[in-house]
């Protein structure tokens, strides 16, 4: 087997994961007025997984490329949603678009900040130097 077939078939079942989590956590979090916590939920999570899997120099360390790639591109690639995230936004923008930009700021500022943690907890005490 050739480490690209691998690697898209490791990419496959990951995503089958993620797309099952996805819809998991969709049915766990009920849209209220219109707000779509699901999303916003595994938005979130999502940009502090993949900020940890990436900058953590032990977890890749220990992980295939295979693996990795299933993780990263595969599942969290189908946990999370952009798109759904861009139609809730138009769709919430048509009758509420207090809520709508409400929701693009958090999704936008709290995503940033769940990479950033995500990024602190992965390099922990290190310095970064910049060359």
């Amino acid at each position: 087997m050739n480490i690209s077939f691998k690697i898209y078939m490791a990419i496959g079942i990951g995503g089958m994961f993620g797309a099952v989590g996805r819809y998991s956590v969709s049915i766990l979090f009920e849209s209220v007025n219109g707000f779509p916590y699901a999303t916003l939920t595994v938005n979130l999570i999502g940009c502090f997984l993949l900020s940890l899997l990436l900058h953590h120099e032990a977890i890749k360390k220990r992980l295939s490329p295979e693996v990795f790639a299933a993780l990263g591109t595969g599942m969290l690639g189908a946990f999370t949603t952009f798109s759904t995230f861009a139609v809730e936004t138009i769709e919430m923008g048509a009758t509420q678009i207090g809520l709508a930009i409400f929701y693009v700021i958090i999704s936008v500022f709290g995503g940033l900040l769940c990479c950033f943690a995500g990024y602190k907890l992965a390099i922990g005490n290190k310095k970064v130097t910049r060359s």
